[in-house]
């Protein structure tokens, strides 16, 4: 009985690693796409066409100088 108490433990233990892991990658995933979004505000565009498009036009811009 002992040696499966100790295999749910295991297995809690890792559960909680788990966890932990995927709540410190949600909270730098929702760091990031905050700085992306203000990014996207200082710049003055909301959607990602608008950005490509922005990236475009200034690709367009250098080569014909």
């Amino acid at each position: 009985m002992s040696k499966q108490s100790h295999q749910d433990t295991s297995r809690t233990d890792t559960d909680n690693e788990h966890d932990e892991l995927n709540e410190y990658e949600e909270m730098e995933l929702l760091e990031r796409l905050e700085s992306l979004r203000e990014d996207m505000e200082d710049l003055g565009v909301t959607t990602l066409a608008e950005v490509i498009q922005r990236i475009d036009r200034l690709h367009h811009q250098l080569d014909t100088r």
